[in-house]
């Protein structure tokens, strides 16, 4: 794989925090992570250091804003860029009814004008990029050409990277868990955008679980997005190693990366962190292991505890069969 392609972990609400980047990091050092979506108004209005921190050693990041005023977002894409982060990702994809009381997410497909505005004016506030992440379409607006119109009338604004998420939006009657299934995946009407808009970063978000379905999307468009497969299942990240060759595998396992965690935890556990609020992104890293279970109840039931350290982790790994 080309070094210039993109592979992306997706951003979701309550999950993607700094705990879980600083664990993602570890287990791959090419890919880039986002925050997850925050809105203008609370970055504006509300404690701004507070939503925006994150560790050094989590970059490459993007912060994926939510909003539809292209003031607010202009001076959020500011504070995103004063605080060091690598991108600013425009939400356009998020179908939740809460987001969409906000004017913002999915239901704004439906206002590309008003899509490049909010572009426009963070570009021209910013040096970094500016990137949109979008559903194919929106309810009954489900056609290539409302997708294509879309795409023409934002990037005409010069943004340049679309993360396209490959199943519409149903914006009331489906949850957005449902939303992020029942909807099919229709990934040829991505690969269309891209052959007619050659000169764009098209990203290609929704079903992606193997290395083999990043390797064929790979080779028709410029990066994939991972979803809550990286979640679940947080070792496929290493195993994405193998796509980039500039990066040597380096044999670890997963104890390793469990040791490499410890002086990151013990930081946090003397700032007043519960071990708990760490740990929970760790659960699913021996999935389709032996012990896997094991491992996840023993870290279930004694890292919520106010006085758990890192003992706790210690003691999980104990009880995880020897591997001869």
């Amino acid at each position: 794989m080309r070094n210039s392609k993109i592979i992306s972990v997706a951003p979701m609400m309550d999950w993607t925090d700094s705990h879980c980047r600083y664990f993602m990091r570890l287990l791959n050092p090419n890919i880039l992570l986002y925050s997850e979506m925050i809105t203008a108004e609370a970055l504006l209005y509300g404690n701004a250091k507070k939503y925006l921190h994150f560790n050094n050693e989590e970059h490459p990041i993007a912060l994926q804003l939510g909003g539809s005023d292209p003031c607010k977002l202009k001076q959020s894409a500011i504070l995103a860029e004063d605080e060091g982060y690598d991108e600013v990702n425009l939400n356009i994809g998020c179908p939740s009814e809460r987001v969409q009381k906000g004017s913002f997410g999915a239901c704004l497909m439906a206002e590309p004008n008003l899509v490049a505005d909010c572009v426009d004016g963070m570009k021209n506030a910013v040096d970094i990029p500016i990137s949109v992440k979008t559903r194919i379409g929106i309810d009954n607006n489900d056609s290539y050409e409302f997708l294509s119109n879309f795409i023409k009338t934002v990037s005409e604004a010069k943004c340049s990277k679309f993360i396209i998420h490959a199943r519409k939006a149903i914006l009331s009657g489906l949850s957005p868990k449902d939303n992020r299934s029942i909807p099919p995946l229709n990934y040829e009407r991505v690969f269309q955008i891209k052959s007619d808009f050659e000169h764009l970063s098209i990203i290609l978000n929704g079903g992606i679980k193997t290395i083999d379905d990043c390797k064929d999307n790979l080779k028709k468009l410029d990066g994939v997005m991972i979803g809550r497969h990286a979640y679940h299942n947080p070792w496929f990240l290493h195993e994405l190693k193998s796509l980039n060759e500039s990066t040597k595998d380096d044999q670890i396992n997963r104890d390793d990366i469990i040791e490499r965690m410890y002086p990151y935890i013990q930081d946090q556990l003397n700032k007043g962190t519960q071990l708990n609020h760490i740990t929970r992104h760790m659960l699913g890293l021996y999935k389709n292991e032996p012990g896997a279970r094991s491992w996840r109840r023993y870290l279930s039931t004694h890292a919520h505890h106010s006085d758990a350290g890192i003992e706790v982790l210690q003691n999980a790994l104990k009880i995880l069969p020897k591997v001869a």
